[in-house]
């Protein structure tokens, strides 16, 4: 690199104080250097805000910003209003990162070869525990990642963009959808292009309660509800029977990747199937009188 940017590190926190350490931990560690980092707490009911308290009292590159629960979109917002850096990077607060994550995910743009990237390195950080094991076989995904090895080396989501160009198209869209971070590529109409290395781990939903609401948010997705004739798709494909055939189908099918696990545990797909769709499933039904609402 010829020049060293300061890059912004944004992070939107709701109830995260079971993660949010690692997270910051895993950041402090980073080879690239100056970052400065944003947490935008949104309401947070449990010690999120207290945690990162603490760290800011150690750290003088973090900054706390507080606002009431709206949601992911305008957290992050907010946290970009406040950035001095150059460069933004969007990441999740149950993230944790490769030590040249950030070196890695900037360069591209650092070097002018693009103004935004994101990385396909995701890993599954939680890939012994069933539920996520289910949840990357719902997808079709190697358990191991959490981004598929023939994806494009173009996305429609940004992890890291110039901050002159967030700016330009003001941020990212706050209707609460399931792809309001797809709204920089939109409004930009370019893609994010992919950034080599970047490696970085993400865990899957790790119980049924956390499978439902997940499944509850991707029901928002406009693939899936977008309009009258999605809907109508969508209720008959996360239907009970469909449902009940798609889970002992793959159940049967997908044995091997489960076969170290108990008998009990290779059959759970088709619990893991009916829970999820279940939960997209009340979303759509509830698409068709209320207005979507954020995470």
């Amino acid at each position: 690199m010829n020049k060293l940017h300061l890059v912004s590190v944004i992070i939107p926190t709701y109830n995260e104080e079971k993660v949010i350490d690692d997270c910051l931990k895993s950041l402090a560690d980073q080879s690239y250097k100056p970052i400065e980092i944003i947490l935008v707490d949104d309401g947070s009911k449990d010690k999120t805000p207290k945690i990162i308290g603490n760290w800011k009292l150690e750290n003088g590159n973090l900054i706390l910003l507080k606002q009431n629960h709206q949601g992911p979109g305008p957290a992050r917002n907010l946290g970009a209003s406040k950035a001095h850096g150059e460069i933004l990077v969007f990441v999740d607060a149950d993230m944790t990162f490769g030590k040249d994550f950030i070196k890695d995910l900037i360069t591209p743009i650092s070097q002018g070869n693009s103004i935004g990237t994101f990385s396909k390195n995701e890993i599954n950080a939680n890939k012994d525990n069933i539920w996520s094991a289910c949840w990357n076989i719902n997808r079709g995904w190697p358990i191991e990642k959490l981004i598929p090895p023939d994806y494009s080396n173009e996305a429609p989501v940004f992890r890291a963009i110039l901050k002159k160009e967030f700016d330009k198209v003001g941020g990212f869209d706050t209707s609460g959808e399931y792809t309001d971070d797809w709204s920089l590529s939109r409004k930009l109409k370019i893609k994010s292009t992919m950034a080599p290395g970047a490696v970085y781990f993400h865990s899957n939903p790790a119980s049924l309660k956390e499978v439902f609401k997940q499944a509850r948010w991707i029901g928002k997705n406009e693939f899936i509800s977008g309009n009258i004739v999605r809907r109508i798709r969508s209720l008959i494909l996360y239907s009970l029977p469909i449902s009940l055939i798609i889970g002992v189908f793959k159940s049967i099918s997908k044995w091997k990747l489960l076969a170290p696990r108990n008998a009990y545990e290779v059959g759970s797909f088709v619990i893991f199937k009916i829970i999820y769709d279940l939960g997209v499933f009340v979303s759509v039904v509830r698409s068709f009188y209320q207005e979507p609402k954020f995470k």
